[in-house]
C-alpha cells in the first residue's frame, strides 16, 4: 500500500521582495491552499517556518512554508520530519520548476534536485531524494547565466495566469496525492488537453 502524505512543504523566499517571483510558486501553492479552506498559518519557530493543518477530504496533512530562505529549505523540513518522526514517502515538495512550462505541474517520485536549490538542501538533511514532488512550471530562460535573474524576477501577465492555472489543476489532484493514489493524481496533472477538440 502506498504510503499516505503527511506533509506538505512549499518552497520559496521569505519577505515582500521575494514574494511575487517565480521561485516562489511553492509558497503560492501553499497559500492557495489556505485561501481555499480558511487556513492561517502561524510561526512556529522550533520548525522555522510557518505552519498549519489542512483535513482534506477525510485526510489530514500539515502544510508548511519554511522561512530559512529557499538555499537552507533542508532545516526546516528536518526539523518537521524529525519532530513528527515522518518518512521522506511521506513527504510532499511543491517547488519551481525551469524544465517545464508555465502552466504545466508534474508528480515526480524521488530523483536528484535538478540544480534546485532548496531541493538540494532538503537532500542534504534527509540523507535521500525520495520524497514526493509536484513540480510547479514556470518555464527556462533559455540559458544558465540568466537562471538565477530570472527566477529571482516576476512573470508577466501572461506567464503569471498559466502557473496560476497550473496551480488550480495541481489542487484538483491533490486528494488523490494525500490518499497515496499517484498514478491516478499522474494521469490527472499530465493529461494532455487538446485545444481544439473534435
Amino acid at each position: 500500500m502506498p504510503s499516505l502524505i503527511e506533509l506538505i512543504v512549499g518552497l520559496g523566499n521569505p519577505g515582500p521582495d521575494y514574494a511575487g517571483t517565480r521561485h516562489n510558486a511553492g509558497f503560492w501553492f501553499i497559500d492557495r491552499l489556505c485561501r481555499s479552506h480558511g487556513l492561517t498559518l502561524r510561526e512556529e519557530r522550533k520548525f522555522l517556518g510557518y505552519l498549519t493543518r489542512l483535513d482534506l477530504e477525510g485526510q489530514a496533512c500539515w502544510l508548511l512554508k519554511p522561512m530559512t530562505y529557499m538555499n537552507r529549505s533542508g532545516q526546516s523540513v528536518a526539523a518537521m520530519m524529525n519532530f513528527y518522526r515522518l518518512a521522506p514517502d511521506n513527504l510532499l515538495v511543491v517547488h519551481d520548476e525551469l524544465d517545464l512550462p508555465a502552466g504545466e505541474a508534474r508528480l515526480k517520485v524521488g530523483g536528484g534536485h535538478g540544480g534546485h536549490n532548496g531541493l538540494r538542501d532538503i537532500m542534504a538533511h534527509l540523507g535521500n531524494g525520495d520524497f514526493m514532488r509536484l513540480r510547479i512550471g514556470i518555464g527556462h530562460p533559455g540559458t544558465r547565466e540568466l537562471v538565477t535573474p530570472y527566477v529571482l524576477s516576476r512573470p508577466d501577465a501572461t506567464s503569471d495566469e498559466a502557473i496560476q492555472k497550473a496551480i488550480e489543476t495541481a489542487m484538483v489532484a491533490l486528494p488523490e496525492i494525500l490518499r497515496g493514489e499517484f498514478r491516478q493524481a499522474m494521469n490527472r496533472l499530465h493529461r494532455k488537453v487538446s485545444p481544439n477538440p473534435p
